[in-house]
């Protein structure tokens, strides 16, 4: 039985590549660190980009111990803990843990830069506005 995608209509051409990603982002939803996503509303008279921030709650996090790069069209945001095996604990109940999130960019968006601040992560994106393009497709008759 073979397995029927909605990308797989002859009037979605070039669209193979978007199922793929659809596909990892789905296997990628770990639930830890907890974000928010937020559209920053820049003054409307400028007609500035659309700009979002992702917010990344990272507590115990370092600036040494995350790491934030764009692989291709993937935001990539990583944060490694050392355990620090010279603390003799009664209890532990809050773990050394190892984390990565990624976010598929849409072609156009550009990070920015990230903050870290009080536990919280942020890294801001900018999507310029696409250009209006309307091409002509010259017609060749052939006899």
């Amino acid at each position: 039985m073979s397995r029927i995608t909605p990308f797989a209509s002859p009037l979605l051409l070039g669209f193979d590549t978007m199922e793929k990603t659809l596909e990892r982002i789905a296997k990628a939803s770990d639930g830890y660190p907890p974000y928010n996503i937020e559209r920053i509303r820049a003054n409307v008279a400028a007609e500035a980009p659309e700009r979002l921030r992702i917010t990344l709650a990272v507590a115990g996090f370092s600036e040494e111990e995350l790491d934030v790069t764009v692989e291709e069209n993937q935001l990539v945001i990583r944060g490694r803990q050392a355990d620090p095996g010279e603390r003799d604990y009664l209890y532990r109940g809050i773990a050394a843990r190892q984390f990565q999130r990624m976010f598929v960019l849409a072609e156009g968006m550009h990070v920015l830069g990230a903050t870290l601040r009080n536990g919280l992560l942020s890294v801001d994106l900018v999507r310029p506005e696409p250009e209006r393009m309307v091409k002509k497709i010259n017609i060749s008759v052939s006899q």
